[in-house]
């Protein structure tokens, strides 16, 4: 009986630690032109990506376009199965067809899980084959615990990854495919009259920021990579399973202010090898390389390549720096009780309460003071596999509070409905 408690015991530390180490926190400060790493905090453990998992599908997308197998213009139809992604969404519909370029910039600007979906079935005639596709890609990459389960990063017990091996996909972005990765930067663009906006609010705020990419589910927590450039400089960095948006863009901004200024210097430009920690030297000097485009060696490509993406960064247009900071996301309620005021605002239904906290999370960082003082609540409607989950804020005092609400959410593409509280 002994032997069995202890064998008992054992089993559940195991099951505890996978735990642990699936939901835990880290963290990696990469000099992206040496390879040196500056600073790390459970750089090899197993993690989920969340819409990180974006980053590789946008670069099968650009590694598809340097091909020649798509160009900007190339038409992709959108699926039922894609339109049906739950939010984040660019707002697809089930038969329509977008253009590549307009995917992309759905998966960077938006993090639209319906773009990456499309694009997924677009280049590998399905989402689960394109996510083996991903998962090859990251072998050929050296990110060797990495395993991509779908496109876009909804929740998936399977799909990780490691501090250290964002930070390789995010060199290989920009050692790549240089011009296409100034695409990060991009504050919003126009989709079919409406102005969508991204919610990378970092970059808006730090200098010298100028990527790449948020990512949130309530298995990840919030996680973020990001670059940033300071004359000769160039340094990556990765934060997994931050609590709220705004502690992990404070934990981002500090190590960034406290390692930029330790990375390397010089006049030739060195990125960071993703096989064997080697490094490659630009085939150009720096003086040679506009300041407008990213310093990192690349083959160069096509003229009328470059004039492409040229024009599509040029066309994007960009948003003043929002002036709230994210706000704490709280724990999301699930039973049928209300937070007390009269008021409350409907923005999403969604297929589960997963995706409903997923919206609300996002929702709130991106609004800011409107919703500082709302309750995020789900309320589930219908049972098993046809139940659906509302994604509501609650406690407005008054009817022009969940208004100025309502509107700062349209303002960034959202849908919102006002309704009065029950009781």
């Amino acid at each position: 009986m002994k032997t069995l408690r202890c064998l008992l015991l054992a089993t559940f530390a195991l099951a505890l630690g996978t735990a642990t180490t699936m939901a835990g926190t880290a963290s990696l400060v990469l000099d992206a032109r040496s390879g040196k790493v500056l600073s790390a905090e459970n750089p090899d453990v197993l993690n989920h990506p969340a819409s990180l998992t974006k980053m590789m599908t946008v670069y099968m997308a650009f590694e598809a376009l340097k091909r020649g197998e798509l160009s900007w213009d190339s038409k992709v139809k959108v699926s039922k199965a894609a339109a049906a992604k739950p939010p984040m969404r660019l707002g697809l519909k089930a038969g329509m067809t977008i253009t590549a370029r307009e995917a992309v910039l759905g998966m960077i600007v938006r993090s639209g899980n319906d773009a990456a979906a499309a694009m997924a079935e677009k280049l590998g005639g399905s989402e689960a084959n394109f996510a083996r596709m991903m998962t090859a890609k990251a072998r050929q990459l050296g990110m060797n615990k990495t395993v991509f389960i779908n496109s876009s990063g909804l929740p998936a017990s399977k799909q990780v990854t490691t501090a250290r091996e964002m930070s390789t996909l995010a060199v290989a972005l920009m050692r790549d495919f240089p011009r296409e990765y100034r695409l990060f930067a991009t504050e919003s663009f126009n989709f079919r009259g409406r102005k969508v906006r991204g919610h990378n609010n970092l970059m808006y705020r730090y200098e010298g920021m100028d990527g790449i990419k948020t990512g949130y589910t309530n298995a990840s927590g919030f996680n973020l990579v990001s670059a940033v450039k300071d004359g000769n400089r160039r340094v990556v960095g990765v934060v997994l399973g931050g609590k709220t948006a705004r502690s992990r863009d404070a934990k981002m901004a500090a190590l960034l202010d406290r390692h930029v200024g330790k990375a390397a210097k010089g006049g030739r430009q060195l990125v960071a090898s993703t096989r064997g920690g080697r490094t490659v030297e630009a085939p150009v000097e720096m003086a040679a390389v506009a300041t407008s485009e990213v310093p990192m060696p690349y083959a160069a490509p096509q003229r009328a390549k470059q004039d492409s993406v040229a024009a599509l960064i040029s066309a994007t247009s960009t948003t003043a720096v929002p002036a709230e900071r994210p706000t704490e996301m709280v724990e999301i309620e699930t039973t049928a009780a209300t937070a007390a005021g009269s008021w409350q605002i409907q923005i999403s239904a969604a297929p589960s309460a997963e995706a409903a906290r997923m919206l609300l999370a996002q929702a709130r960082s991106e609004a800011g003071a409107p919703l500082a003082d709302a309750t995020p609540y789900t309320e589930a409607v219908g049972k098993g596999a046809k139940a659906i989950y509302r994604a509501r804020f609650v406690g407005f005092s008054s009817r022009d509070a969940a208004a100025a609400a309502c509107d700062a959410l349209k303002q960034r593409s959202y849908d919102c409905m006002m309704l009065p509280s029950r009781g």
